[in-house]
């Protein structure tokens, strides 16, 4: 049986890009009957620029009741809060000694700031360490990722042959999983879906606030008798996303003929989404009404992390000589 673990930071209610992009495949992969799946809010990770505590708090569980809400198999799968297995903070200091400056001075998670330093915490530049000590800690085989993230996995196959080299067998070496297919979600303004680009969509808000965000997304100034090019919307791009080919097919006809505006268009992406996720949205709203059940969940869930975690972890620590 392969390994798999996944983590996602807690930076906020995750979004249609984070749906389609991640969660849905994640779960999807976790349901194969060969793979056992690991699933961690990376609320550590978070705190390197979250410093509102009940912020922290509520964005951990907002992540938690999407991936529940969505159905991932808790009984079959293990479900954690990362910052409760605080075993990954100890790997992390024996990793940190075994990976040299210039491989983080090169990762994307510093250079991408490193013209601003003085905002740039040690916790952001040993970004990475942390990230290899999630996966190491549970004797991963499969770790998923974009290919924003690939960097971040051969510094973790990397750090984690050096510490092989020194101490035999201490970590299994993963393998990363690379998804081609993996979708590039567009947010309202025609980018790739982004916190940071403040231009997401949130199934998960109320019809008319969800039907705002739907309206607020940029189209040309064609009118509404002129034929349109259903390729170059954004609109039709993220319709596509989700509908079926026979939905998609009716939609660009509707494009292609003209007499058809864009608040229409808008419309239907509002009825689809509210239709595609209504089971999902209500089950969401369930479990953040009562955080009970999903801290229930973590703590079970984090108590077979554990059990892993302390396997590996007395393994690296009677090779180090502790």
């Amino acid at each position: 049986m392969a390994r798999i673990l996944t983590g996602i930071q807690s930076t906020g209610t995750p979004h249609l890009g984070n749906l389609l992009g991640a969660i849905i495949p994640a779960i999807n992969m976790s349901e194969d009957e060969n793979n056992e799946s690991l699933f961690f809010i990376a609320d550590l990770h978070s705190f390197t620029t979250i410093r509102d505590k009940d912020l922290l708090r509520k964005n951990t569980y907002a992540t938690a009741a999407a991936w529940l809400a969505f159905g991932f198999d808790t009984k079959k799968n293990i479900f954690y809060r990362q910052s409760d297995v605080t075993q990954v903070c100890e790997l992390s200091w024996y990793l940190n000694c075994f990976t040299p400056f210039p491989m983080l001075a090169n990762a994307h998670s510093f250079k991408d700031k490193s013209d601003r330093l003085a905002s740039v915490n040690s916790g952001l530049f040993t970004y990475p360490v942390l990230m290899a000590a999630d996966i190491l800690l549970y004797d991963a085989d499969i770790v998923p990722v974009g290919k924003d993230q690939v960097q971040h996995l051969e510094i973790t196959r990397d750090i984690a042959g050096g510490f092989n080299h020194t101490y035999k067998d201490s970590f299994v070496i993963p393998s990363t999983k690379v998804d081609e297919k993996v979708m590039i979600v567009p947010g309202i303004d025609g980018q790739k879906m982004s916190k940071s680009y403040n231009n997401v969509i949130d199934i998960f808000l109320s019809d008319k606030k969800l039907r705002k965000q739907i309206m607020s997304i940029t189209t040309d100034s064609l009118d509404i008798s002129d034929p349109k090019d259903p390729n170059q919307c954004t609109v039709f791009k993220l319709y596509s996303l989700i509908a079926d080919e026979t939905q998609i097919k009716n939609l660009k006809t509707k494009y292609i003929s003209g007499g058809y505006g864009y608040g229409q268009v808008k419309q239907e992406l509002f009825d689809l989404i509210c239709a595609k996720f209504k089971v999902e949205r209500e089950k969401f709203n369930f479990y953040m009404k009562d955080t009970t059940i999903i801290e229930k969940e973590l703590i079970i869930g984090a108590e077979k992390a554990r059990e892993i975690a302390n396997n590996v972890l007395t393994r690296v620590r009677k090779n180090i000589g502790y």
